[in-house]
């Protein structure tokens, strides 16, 4: 999945931390919680962000004085998914050295895991696909407590109570289609078991990334496992990585997928199906307890969280009641086709994950391929830049 603006979350091309998830009706929709919704989003006072941006320039000249350095581990698969955010964080604050380490964050999580435990930590923040992480490190007592600039925004399905973790914004899975196919371009799960994509489709490995994993599951909860055959005889190609998929797609006769985001330039493009499952879920990020530089880390939370970078930087729906949905899309928790608190709930039973797992496997094969976040493997346990330099 390429992150940028335009499609962290196809809105341009394109129970969760113990709080209760959506209950499914009868009829498979996703009652919605009593959240701010796209109509009722209340406009943002202009002293309210004069505050904010007060806020952040306190912060800032603390991160200064800590020594203007700042790691952050990002979840993601491929290096410099997360450029566009440091791009715009670096902008606004020239004088903090900036960055983001990207990698799966089923291996990221396991880095800090072993960075707390040798009493070694090198990343400030971390921002994971991995949501059931952040309850477990805050019940070991190895993340910080901060309450970032606009807290009381944040839709409170979203955040730990406490102040120990929060989602930070909502990347989105759905469909990516060669702009060559025009009208013909599939949209429902159903239309990509059409002959004519028969040797044309590709996709990650959903045994290789537990938000395409949940996809599938989606899929086959809805349609059956019969829909995976079927789907299985198209003779798809599968690869490592999300944006590696979304990026084949409009080249070497590849058309369409679906469980990524993102497009290349003029050959592909997203949308998002009506009725058939599609998969978001909000990116959630923590402060460890040991940051090597807290005041940074505070900065970039808080102005990763402000009003101005949810409206202007993240390109996706935001985690923030007060910041309208992208134009053209409804609210995150609008649709019903689509549950933002669904992967938190699929993560957090793993040892259910885990079975559903193994049976996709059998389907589709073991994972195939380098990790298309560090194909070189050079980023080791201790990384300070994507280029692997370790700390001392």
């Amino acid at each position: 999945m390429r992150y940028t603006p335009a499609s962290v979350a196809l809105v341009l091309t394109a129970a969760l931390f113990g709080a209760p998830a959506f209950a499914q009706t009868a009829g498979g929709n996703f009652a919605r919680p009593p959240q701010t919704l796209e109509k009722d989003v209340v406009p943002v006072s202009s002293t309210s962000i004069a505050s904010e941006d007060a806020q952040l320039q306190q912060l800032y000249q603390k991160a200064i004085s800590e020594g203007g350095v700042l790691t952050v581990y990002a979840g993601g698969d491929k290096p410099g998914q997360w450029d566009y955010l440091k791009k715009a964080f670096v902008k606004r604050f020239p004088q903090i050295q900036l960055e983001i380490v990207v990698d799966f964050s089923k291996v990221h999580d396991a880095r800090i895991d072993t960075q707390i435990t040798e009493h070694k930590v090198v990343a400030d923040v971390v921002h994971f696909q991995t949501i059931d992480d952040f309850p477990r490190w805050k019940k070991e007592g190895v993340l910080a407590k901060y309450k970032p600039v606009g807290w009381d925004k944040i839709y409170r399905q979203l955040k730990d109570p406490d102040g120990y973790y929060t989602g930070l914004l909502f990347p989105a899975f759905a469909n990516v289609v060669a702009t060559s196919l025009g009208k013909n371009a599939p949209v429902e799960a159903e239309d990509f078991l059409r002959p004519e994509f028969k040797d044309k489709l590709v996709f990650t490995y959903p045994n290789d990334d537990d938000a395409v994993l949940f996809y599938f599951k989606n899929l086959t909860d809805k349609y059956g496992f019969d829909y995976l055959k079927k789907l299985l005889a198209q003779n798809p190609k599968f690869v490592r990585g999300t944006q590696d998929s979304a990026d084949l797609v409009g080249t070497g006769g590849y058309v369409a997928n679906f469980g990524s985001a993102g497009s290349a330039s003029g050959l592909s493009k997203t949308s998002i199906p009506t009725h058939s499952p599609w998969v978001a879920w909000p990116q959630t990020g923590a402060i460890l307890k040991d940051a090597p530089h807290p005041a940074a880390a505070k900065l970039y939370l808080s102005w990763l969280l402000s009003h101005q970078a949810q409206q202007q930087e993240i390109g996706t729906w935001s985690v923030r009641s007060d910041v309208a949905p992208p134009a053209g899309r409804k609210g995150i928790f609008d649709y019903e086709n689509m549950n933002p608190l669904g992967l938190g709930t699929f993560m957090k039973d793993r040892a259910a994950l885990d079975v559903y797992k193994a049976r996709i496997t059998l389907l589709v094969g073991d994972v195939q391929g380098v990790n298309p976040s560090d194909p070189k493997g050079v980023l080791g346990l201790f990384p300070l830049n994507q280029d692997g330099k370790q700390a001392p």
